[in-house]
């Protein structure tokens, strides 16, 4: 699983041909979310108030990127790094 983007301790990554809807996964030390891309909110799992903030403010910003990547993913292509919040 390619880790796309590191800020703050958080780690977000894509798996390749990983099942819909388009998400990506954050990490915080032992939290662990998925995020789904188009509506901006957490799937699965669960991050620190800070922790989940950060990463839904950071998909805000690149939201376009993180749709490119997991077209990327889809096709088995290794999905570009997004700059990290800072």
């Amino acid at each position: 699983m390619p880790t796309i983007s590191k800020f703050y301790g958080i780690l977000i990554r894509m798996f390749y041909d990983d099942h819909a809807p388009p998400h990506f996964h954050a990490q915080y030390g032992e939290h662990k979310a998925i995020v789904d891309i188009q509506r901006l909110e957490l799937m699965e799992g669960d991050l620190p108030r800070r922790a989940r903030e950060l990463v839904l403010d950071w998909a805000e910003l690149h939201q376009a990127d993180l749709l490119v990547n997991w077209g990327l993913c889809e096709r088995h292509l290794p999905p570009h790094a997004i700059a990290p919040l800072q």
